[in-house]
């Protein structure tokens, strides 16, 4: 292994190191304020001596959303679970904090692995880097799949109380608010809000306030038709039973039928996206393997076709792993981001852009731009022209980038090799060492 590549993993663990402490001491000289002291006072005798999860979890989260990078993991999870905690404010951090940090417990041991692994192979390093990323963000989107699904079994036994509760009150927000007291349900707060429209001054306007904060479609439905039963009370069919519980099974079969659907795509995906990156696993594994078996291929392999080579099977074995995990989506809370005033927005204000997009944008009137329009409004899309335009931009800038540091390595490498590799072994046989050597001259002796 090479002496500088270990040298560098020791200067920069010994920089992570050193990072630390100057944090640690910069949060305790902080905390030995007079203000934190003055609250230590007021809080003394209502601490528990022994070791809380619950505040380290709490000061896990603090720490974490004052580093840039896990910044944004924990704010796009957060987003997530606000959505389907509902203002419960000390959840979201606490569940915020487990998902990270248990994250940061997989990636810190796999990256020093993959570093000693790959060393002198920087493509693979990449590769490999770049995978763990992807499957970091997709381990933890499935760990709020996980919470939300639990909502969804969570809110058939709501409803089952519910239809209890309507049956003994007669009345919708009566019944809603009985159930909303069960606290051993973590969906009983969506009913408590649910309650809260249903009793408020303007329940039309709050109920489309919650249709943008409601965790999935369900309770959106509910909330629906309980609203227009409250104001124009329940209706009979004509068997003689209640529309609003028959409603309710409705939703109830229909959520039945959706968790069956994840269950199923949870079966069938379950090691699918894993699967799908293998093929860069095995990429030093098979080069050594042809290099030993046939010598003429080790010309092929330090060339620049062998690199291209690499690069294509990482771009592609990246479009798999994408489409794979398009294929797994289920349709649950997205993560919302900023719609007001997104990066594209901020970029787009910048005059000199703003000239430079409008040349390829179309003009208002045309095919080309009804066309784009359209396929916006397909895609249920909240991208503006102005957005959508920079999006393709910039891919087409990092695209471009790219292939040009792709082609000036593989130059180097085609140079490089012509120097210091001027003939070629088209031996088709495999090589053989000293030892193969004599044995194979002692069994023709014998």
């Amino acid at each position: 292994m090479d002496s500088k590549f270990l040298l560098y993993i020791a200067g920069g663990t010994g920089a992570i190191f050193a990072i630390i402490v100057i944090a640690y001491m910069a949060l305790r000289k902080k905390m030995m304020g007079k203000n934190t002291k003055y609250i230590a006072q007021l809080t003394e005798g209502t601490k528990q001596n022994s070791f809380s999860f619950e505040v380290f979890y709490q000061k896990f989260y603090i720490t974490i959303v004052k580093i840039p990078f896990l910044r944004r993991y924990a704010m796009k999870l957060r987003r997530r679970l606000e959505i389907i905690n509902l203002e419960d404010e000390f959840l979201t951090r606490k569940q915020t904090a487990q998902i990270v940090l248990k994250g940061l417990l997989i990636c810190i041991p796999l990256t020093v692995v993959i570093c000693l692994v790959t060393s002198g192979n920087y493509v693979l390093l990449v590769a490999l880097l770049l995978f763990e990323v992807f499957f970091i963000e997709t381990w933890m989107e499935g760990k709020v799949d996980k919470i939300d699904g639990n909502l969804l079994r969570q809110q058939i036994d709501l409803f089952a109380e519910m239809r209890h509760a309507f049956h003994e009150t007669s009345m919708v927000e009566e019944a809603i608010y009985d159930v909303s007291q069960n606290d051993e349900l973590d969906v009983a707060r969506q009913a408590e809000k649910i309650y809260e429209v249903l009793i408020s001054d303007d329940p039309e306007t709050e109920l489309e306030k919650y249709y943008d904060i409601a965790p999935n479609g369900y309770l959106k439905e509910f909330a629906g038709i309980s609203y227009l039963t409250k104001e124009f009370g329940d209706r009979k069919d004509k068997d003689g039973a209640s529309l609003y519980l028959k409603n309710l099974n409705n939703i109830t079969q229909e959520m039945q039928i959706e968790i069956l659907k994840r269950d199923k795509l949870d079966y069938v995906f379950q090691s699918l996206s894993m699967i799908a990156i293998t093929p860069v696993l095995f990429i030093n594994a098979i080069k050594s393997w042809a290099v030993n078996e046939f010598s003429f291929t080790k010309s092929f392999y330090d060339g620049t076709g062998g690199f291209y080579a690499e690069v294509a099977l990482l771009i592609i074995t990246i479009i798999c792993y994408i489409f794979v995990r398009k294929l797994k989506d289920n349709g649950n809370t997205n993560i919302v981001g900023n719609t007001e005033n997104p990066w594209q927005a901020r970029l787009y204000k910048k005059k000199w852009i703003k000239k430079f997009v409008d040349l390829f944008i179309p003009k208002d009137g045309t095919k080309e731009y009804r066309k784009a329009r359209q396929l916006l409004k397909d895609s249920a899309s909240k991208l503006k022209m102005e957005w959508f335009y920079i999006n393709k931009l910039v891919c087409a800038f990092v695209i471009f980038i790219v292939g040009m540091l792709v082609f000036i390595i593989g130059h180097k490498m085609s140079v490089n090799y012509i120097k210091t590799n001027p003939t070629s072994d088209y031996n088709l046989m495999r090589k053989y060492d000293g030892k193969r050597r004599r044995k194979s001259s002692d069994c023709y002796s014998k």
